[in-house]
């Protein structure tokens, strides 16, 4: 996008708050971010809130809390546009004025000349005519003199100096009217860009049956921001036919409109999943615990963040697997079942003569310990390991075996094995 169009270059994100930021504005909204932060530009944020009965002032924050956790911080607004229908109210007298719309029934309608076209330039999807007998005169305002969608989006665009809309492709068809209306206003148009749709796997469009749909569903799913950052940015657009993971700063010195595809990108949640679980991976482990605890309301996590670590792909993965390091945890019947049979006690007093006396109690010790005692008793390693695993954590689902035992600390292992062989001892 170098070149004398981004001298100055002004973008927008308009979102109307009527619920939460969905997934697809979120993107629009970075694809935003990062044009105007690669080329030195601004982002404008205008919430289209003309809408009265389902724009409320906490979708509103819902949706600047959305932007402010995905860490895409705004130049100028939040900009109100229900409070410019002054400003829409003389645009409209100016068109009637020069000729360029009428009333109809107390409603003002834009005059679409009969022959012709209009041709919009998009940078994603090259020259898109509209032929005018295709379009009907179209109303601007009703019959109160409030603005409708077209005209307060026109007005506002020439007004913020926007020189580049980047938005959706269900768009696409107000985008015409837009241009007359510009037009008619002595105007030129912005450089229009209109985003691929997104799909589920199925291909039909995105939607909660495909999972989480919001930015504050992502968020308490447990996903960090720089994760969904790395994986919106590629839905629609990729650097090259290879590179998944990038910082927000390669993301920003790679992105292009140019590179953008015309196609339906498919929002894939297990693919995020997986990305996501790739970046707590790489966190250290005072960060990975500081992230959960905010998201738990707890504190002490550290610990058992480092052992559960490897195996959580979400935030929201860490209680279910490694809560019982914080606090016991009620025991998942189906696995006492499972594991708990015959024989079971015997090899669970065992394990627990071998822990009771070793020094010091860590990992390393603790492994040794332990595949030694598996190796005495002649028996397989899980007739050993899985119900430690039950006596500890309440279920066959922990992160490694030696890690959580020395994570629990000798004390309270030993609490729980003795609760389990007292339950062995008296199932009824």
């Amino acid at each position: 996008m170098a070149g004398p169009d981004n001298e100055g270059m002004r973008v927008r994100f308009a979102p109307s708050p009527t619920g939460a930021l969905h997934i697809g504005g979120a993107r629009t909204a970075l694809y935003n971010w990062l044009l105007a932060r690669k080329e030195g530009g601004t982002l404008v944020l205008r919430i289209e809130d003309t809408d009265r009965e389902r724009s409320t002032p906490e979708n509103v924050e819902q949706i600047l809390d959305a932007l402010r956790w995905l860490e895409l911080d705004i130049d100028e607004g939040p900009i109100s546009q229900v409070e410019r229908a002054p400003r829409h109210r003389e645009q409209i007298d100016l068109l009637l004025a020069g000729g360029h719309a009428y009333e109809d029934e107390g409603a003002v309608r834009l005059r679409v000349p009969d022959q012709g076209e209009t041709v919009v330039e998009d940078v994603i999807r090259g020259q898109v005519s509209f032929p005018h007998d295709a379009i009907d005169d179209f109303v601007i305002a009703r019959s109160d003199g409030s603005a409708l969608y077209n005209l307060a989006v026109a007005v506002d665009d020439h007004d913020m100096g926007i020189s580049h809309v980047i938005r959706g492709a269900d768009h696409l068809s107000n985008t015409p009217r837009q241009a007359m209306i510009l037009k008619a206003m002595g105007a030129p148009p912005p450089v229009y860009a209109h985003l691929p749709l997104l799909h589920g796997l199925d291909h039909k469009k995105l939607s909660k049956r495909h999972g989480a749909a919001s930015v504050s569903e992502l968020r308490e799913a447990g996903y960090l921001p720089e994760a969904v950052r790395n994986y919106i940015a590629l839905l629609g657009w990729g650097l090259d036919a290879s590179t998944t993971f990038m910082t927000t700063e390669q993301l920003t010195e790679g992105f292009s409109l140019e590179r953008v595809s015309k196609s339906p990108a498919v929002f894939d949640e297990q693919k995020l999943r997986w990305m996501n679980g790739r970046y707590m991976r790489e966190l250290a482990p005072t960060e990975l615990a500081q992230r959960l605890e905010a998201l738990l309301g707890r504190e002490g996590l550290e610990d058992a963040a480092a052992v559960a670590q490897e195996k959580m792909q979400t935030l929201a993965d860490f209680w279910p697997l490694a809560g019982f390091l914080v606090e016991r945890q009620p025991t998942d019947e189906g696995s006492w079942k499972k594991v708990m049979g015959e024989g079971t006690a015997g090899r669970l007093e065992a394990a627990r003569e071998a822990l009771a006396g070793l020094e010091p109690f860590e990992e390393e010790g603790i492994e040794q310990a332990l595949r030694g005692l598996v190796e005495r008793l002649g028996v397989k390693p899980k007739e050993v390991f899985q119900p430690i695993r039950v006596a500890i954590a309440g279920s066959t689902i922990s992160p490694g075996i030696f890690e959580s035992v020395a994570a629990l600390g000798r004390e309270e292992t030993l609490a729980r094995v003795d609760d389990a062989l007292a339950r062995l001892a008296s199932p009824g």
